[in-house]
């Protein structure tokens, strides 16, 4: 259970900060980096939550649900990834494969009523949209940086964290599409459309 008494600790005045585990590493540190760039794609998802609790449509109501559950798993995510892996360590909070899995059963009951895309889709739409396309390019940047990461410390990363952040793009780009009212919103790229203008 986590306990906060005092918000400012004055620990990291020196650029550093601690990892689970007590390491101190500094604050422009990979690791560091991927957790913290979990925790802005939290913070980016929670404004679609908040924009989906506004509404009063039964589908975009759900849609908050769904996203309310994955802010609990980026909790987690930002954990696991502020954890290095020791040997035989035991009860470290980790994204374990169910998560992922979840996450895919979700974009396959989902993406399963939208009409297949004859282009890429422009970010935006309705509000909800727009907000999801935000937290999927986020998402995709913590990626990027847990890969590194992961080349960088090999072992010392959960392999299912990585896995995680793949699945969540692609399901907030769905989930994108559904709050576009089934994609028929969607914004869809026009190649070249203003060459010549």
């Amino acid at each position: 259970m986590v306990k906060l008494t005092k918000i400012y600790t004055k620990t990291g005045d020196d650029g550093t900060t601690g990892l689970v585990g007590g390491q101190r590493v500094r604050k422009d540190d990979l690791r560091v980096e991927a957790y913290g760039t979990v925790d802005e794609a939290n913070a980016a998802i929670g404004v679609a939550v908040t924009l989906c609790d506004q509404s009063s449509d039964t589908a975009t109501v759900t849609l908050g649900a769904i996203l309310r559950a994955i802010q609990h798993d980026m909790f987690d995510l930002g954990a696991d990834l502020a954890t290095p892996i020791e040997p035989n360590e035991k009860n470290r909070l980790r994204i374990v494969e169910s998560q992922t899995t979840r996450l895919e059963r979700t974009i396959d009951e989902h993406n399963d009523g939208l009409a297949p895309l004859t282009s890429f889709v422009l970010p935006g739409g309705t509000p909800v949209a727009a907000a999801l396309h935000v937290a999927r390019t986020v998402v995709r940047r913590a990626e990027r940086i847990a890969v590194a990461l992961q080349a960088g410390h090999g072992v010392s990363v959960n392999p299912e964290a990585v896995k995680y952040l793949n699945r969540l793009s692609d399901l907030l780009f769905v989930l994108s599409r559904v709050a576009n009212d089934g994609g028929k919103r969607d914004v869809l790229w026009v190649p070249g459309a203003n060459r010549g203008k």
